[in-house]
């Protein structure tokens, strides 16, 4: 089974781009009350059998049981009469914001840290059609229920074969992008060592270094522009917040952080091609980039992306039919 994720620039016009960011603030509300029900439950749990707080009390009944993904699904229906503002969004997008917050609850508990977060105004950014009827998207559109269509901008046609399954509409600075999983159930082996290896090492003096000699310089993408984002978050923090030269200032820093995403990513796209381009097996360290972004040089290394890198090497590998494999670095 084959599974991509394309992404597309999408133009809603101003009618669509106002439902599309009170859908995300009424999901907001409705992930935060989930949480706030979890939060609330636990904190329950937490007084000794002898004594309470003196400063607060959460009057639940020993006997509710915890606010699980079912149970909170299951009570989305009486939420939605007690809210009425809830029936404006799609059920099934509402249903996956519960989803969303679980797949959070449950990663806190296998690694102890974590726990979820409140929504503040503004992050809740995305919103996910979990399936269609038929294909959502044409050539110059794509259809989106309660929103109609929305034009589209097809860099790339859909594969024949390929079966659109899910849309996450993404905002991003002022723009809006539409992330679509295609599936084609076609069942193709897994590359298998063959051909002329590569070993590759990456680090900050040189971004990456081959096993045949080739060296290539660190772009740095943030220390090209910290100066102007400096001076943009100044501007920023001098604005009084809601206002509307707030949100215009807002969004020319986040602007610039979106640029510097997407030229970090494109850079790291074709070093991976040209990766593939020079062998047929491509190996790298298995190290946890995380722990030595806590170090000095931190900040060098998140700008560097090194943890991105090998996540699209090892993607276009697989779509290109080369072998990855990471080894221990000792």
């Amino acid at each position: 089974m084959l599974i991509f994720n394309y992404r597309y620039r999408i133009y809603p016009d101003a009618p669509q781009e106002q439902q599309l960011m009170e859908w995300m603030d009424i999901c907001r509300g409705a992930y935060n009350y989930a949480l706030r029900e979890i939060k609330d439950w636990c904190d329950s749990r937490k007084c000794l059998i002898d004594r309470c707080s003196l400063d607060k009390e959460y009057i639940i009944p020993a006997d509710t049981k915890f606010p699980n993904e079912i149970n909170q699904l299951n009570n989305l229906p009486n939420a939605k009469k007690k809210f009425p503002l809830l029936k404006e969004v799609p059920s099934q997008v509402l249903q996956q914001t519960i989803k969303q917050l679980h797949q959070g609850w449950d990663y806190f508990t296998k690694r102890g840290f974590g726990f979820p977060r409140f929504k503040k105004y503004g992050q809740f950014k995305s919103l996910l059609f979990p399936q269609f009827k038929g294909n959502p998207v044409t050539d110059w559109h794509i259809k989106l229920p309660k929103i109609g269509a929305i034009p589209i901008n097809l860099h790339r046609p859909i594969p024949s074969g390929f079966v659109v399954k899910q849309v996450r509409i993404i905002r991003k600075a002022d723009r809006w992008y539409a992330s679509i999983l295609i599936q084609c159930d076609v069942n193709i082996p897994d590359p298998v060592p063959h051909g002329h290896p590569i070993g590759v090492d990456i680090g900050l003096s040189k971004f990456l270094a081959t096993s045949e000699g080739v060296l290539v310089k660190p772009p740095k993408f943030l220390k090209n522009l910290q100066h102007k984002l400096k001076l943009l978050q100044r501007r920023l923090s001098r604005k009084k917040k809601r206002s509307k030269n707030y949100e215009k200032a807002r969004l020319k820093v986040a602007r610039l952080h979106h640029k510097i995403d997407n030229t970090r990513k494109n850079f790291h796209y074709k070093q991976a091609h040209a990766l593939c381009d020079q062998g047929d097996m491509v190996f790298m360290e298995n190290l946890d980039y995380r722990v030595s972004a806590k170090g000095f040089l931190g900040k060098q290394m998140l700008d560097a992306g090194f943890g991105q890198f090998r996540s699209i090497v090892k993607y276009v590998c697989s779509k290109r039919g080369k072998f990855f494999a990471e080894v221990d670095a000792r």
